[in-house]
């Protein structure tokens, strides 16, 4: 028997996306590093190995890069890869994100039976990157799951969110953009922007574009029960307390509601300011708030992919990062259900159809505050990895008090103590926001103490909210700051 990682993927294949990672890397490099797994020799046995890989290449290296998400750099990584088996897979990756019609029965079932496992392995990944801390390689991966369990190509410009939707196709999307054009750089139409516009012209753009009203109709039903999450406010605190102090244990809480692509403005209820706010139970209380929320798990249903011979269910990841220097400060937190129901069954069961309750609910993540005073800035990420296009981005800002300053029992005389801790390692998360503040880590004469996993490297990738400009887009200017990114798209 084979050993696995905790991640439940081979010791053998761990060594082999090793060699691939890199500091730096886009949804191509992935696909590249995911290819190399020894499981996917289990699907690809004996003849398997090479069964019609000519024909498949040939037809992957002729293809266009718009159509398949390919770049130069993703079509020679396969023509220099020497194993046959690898090759093949790598090959049957870039067709099912592709949605390539391979023209033989035996390599489109290949093609279809290689995906679960390529999703599965990508996940591993994503753990993978985690440990690195890089926050371009670990959006990558997120944006890859995306693509996988959609069959849609990878890559700020080549995704197409649209073919989300029943009886979209490329040709379809690319006449419907050809009429609404986008300022700035190049940008492809969001299921939300797509439905945000007015209901006769969005009619009149897709009849024109060669969908019929029957097809719309089916596309526009589907768009009106997908889980877009929309964050309505977020905040940091510590339970309890008035206060946020030097190490204490901080807890960040999002508000959000899911309010599905095209869902009328006038459907959408006011917000009660009570659901924004995050009440500390009473002490009596917290034993069977504890219990009670334990077995409040409400579940969205499961991912509409209908390319995905694998039933799906969406998840959340959120994590904290500062985009200036690429680095993760907080990892992800991963959510699978909400505290409330978000989408239930319409009032006829038998259509199977859902419709959204409007239900604030609450996300929590949970971290030690570092041991210094001060402001910190950080890239609030949202990611749900079974959607393309429903991320979201927000600058967010932890206010840390001065334990003196506030009356605090901590903080007042710096003896022996506060030395250890005003100069936090770099690889703790304490030591990260000393690093995003500018302040010095420990000092290099100290003794060293137990090393940890890295989680800081460099800048990665930065890229706009689809929830602010309703466009799939990726930012030019790394290196400038970044605003802060609002929900204002109008679904």
């Amino acid at each position: 028997m084979q050993n696995v990682t905790k991640e439940r993927i081979l010791v053998t294949t761990a060594g082999n996306m090793f060699k691939e990672y890199q500091e730096r890397m886009d949804e191509g490099d992935v696909v590249g590093a995911v290819s190399s797994a020894v499981e996917f020799k289990d699907i690809l046995q004996g003849s398997k190995a090479d069964s019609g890989l000519g024909a498949l290449e040939k037809l992957l290296q002729a293809s266009d890069s718009a159509e398949t998400g390919m770049m130069p750099k993703d079509k020679r990584k396969l023509s220099e890869l020497d194993e046959p088996a690898r090759r093949k897979t790598l090959a049957l990756i870039w067709a099912y994100l592709s949605r390539l019609d391979l023209n033989d029965p035996s390599l489109e079932a290949d093609k279809y039976e290689i995906a679960p496992t390529a999703l599965q392995m990508n996940e591993a990944f994503v753990s993978f990157c985690l440990a690195y801390g890089f926050t371009a390689p670990v959006l990558a991966s997120y944006h890859l799951s995306q693509a996988l369990v959609q069959a849609i190509p990878p890559g700020p410009t080549t995704r197409l969110p649209l073919l989300q939707l029943p009886h979209f196709t490329p040709s379809i999307i690319h006449a419907i953009e050809s009429q609404t054009p986008t300022s700035g750089r190049k940008q492809h139409l969001s299921i939300q922007s797509f439905m945000a516009l007015p209901a006769p012209h969005r009619r009149a753009l897709a009849l024109s574009s060669g969908l019929s009203p029957t097809h719309l109709h089916a596309a526009e039903t589907l768009a009106r029960q997908l889980p877009l999450l929309r964050p309505e406010t977020a905040f940091f605190k510590v339970q309890g307390e008035k206060h946020l102090l030097p190490s204490s244990l901080v807890q960040f809480v999002i508000k959000a509601r899911v309010i599905p692509p095209g869902t009328p403005a006038s459907d959408i209820p006011p917000i009660d300011p009570q659901d924004l706010l995050d009440v500390d139970p009473a002490d009596g209380e917290k034993m069977i708030a504890a219990q009670k929320k334990e077995v409040e798990q409400h579940f969205p249903p499961l991912v509409h992919a209908p390319h995905l011979p694998r039933d799906r269910a969406p998840r959340w990841h959120v994590f904290l990062a500062d985009n200036r220097q690429g680095k993760i400060a907080v990892p992800p937190f991963t959510f699978t259900s909400f505290d409330k129901v978000v989408l239930k069954q319409a009032d006829d069961e038998e259509s199977g159809l859902f419709k959204p309750t409007f239900e604030v609910v609450t996300l929590k993540m949970q971290f030690q505050a570092p041991p210094q005073a001060g402001e910190y800035r950080f890239q609030m990420h949202g990611v749900c990895d079974g959607y393309v296009g429903f991320d979201w981005r927000e600058e967010v800002v932890m206010v840390v008090e001065d334990a003196a300053a506030v009356g605090g029992e901590e903080g007042g005389e710096g003896g022996e103590e506060e030395d250890e801790i005003s100069e936090p390692e770099e690889d703790t998360i304490a030591g990260q926001m000393a690093s995003l503040r500018g302040q010095p880590t420990a000092d290099p004469n100290k003794p060293p103490r137990q090393p940890r996993p890295k989680r800081l490297i460099k800048k990665g990738e930065d890229e706009e909210s689809d929830l602010e400009s309703g466009t799939d887009e990726e930012d030019d200017n790394e290196d400038s700051e970044t605003d802060t990114d609002t929900d204002s798209d109008g679904e």
